[in-house]
């Protein structure tokens, strides 16, 4: 697996992923004409923005296809005073999902951080999320837990934190 920084020539194959990975992650959480409304152009224009806007990374296979992105930066939320920065986005193929590719995809964001002396930060899951449980394995400690309206539906939204990061992910990165 190869990770990377994303270029602008990725938002269309990042925004496959988001879709796609939306469509399996959230099948039975959110309703199906939602997911099955959501387009590949849709997303590629927003991919477009974040890549201007945003350090993001992308997850290359051996062939190289994109198969997972991630991105974060500075906290977007006014909320969570003891924390700086936000994890944003993270997804993974479900077929290479399980196979570190997410740890991965992690560590060049926290580093980004890091050198940006954000030592500390959140990520919002939902949490009927299948995936939940990575954040967890990776230091993550659950410090909130929201209600949100996503497509009509309402679901609680998980709000997990990272102290320190040097000291809560980076080290566990490395295990």
């Amino acid at each position: 697996m190869y990770i990377r920084k994303a270029t602008m020539n990725d938002a269309y194959d990042i925004a496959k992923v988001h879709v796609d990975s939306w469509r399996t992650t959230y099948k039975g959480i959110l309703p199906d004409d939602f997911l099955e409304q959501l387009s590949y152009e849709k997303r590629n224009k927003l991919w477009e923005k974040n890549l201007d806007e945003q350090n993001v990374y992308v997850a290359e296979d051996a062939e190289g296809k994109i198969v997972g992105f991630s991105t974060g930066g500075i906290k977007k939320t006014s909320n969570y005073d003891k924390y700086a920065g936000e994890l944003y986005a993270i997804y993974i193929l479900e077929e290479f999902q399980g196979k570190g590719v997410g740890k991965l995809l992690m560590q060049p964001i926290v580093q980004d951080m890091v050198a940006s002396d954000i030592n500390s930060m959140i990520v919002l899951v939902l949490e009927d999320n299948p995936s939940k449980n990575f954040y967890e394995n990776l230091g993550g400690r659950k410090i909130e837990t929201l209600e949100v309206t996503i497509a009509g539906v309402v679901v609680n939204e998980l709000v997990y934190g990272w102290k320190d990061l040097n000291q809560s992910f980076l080290d566990r990165g490395n295990e």
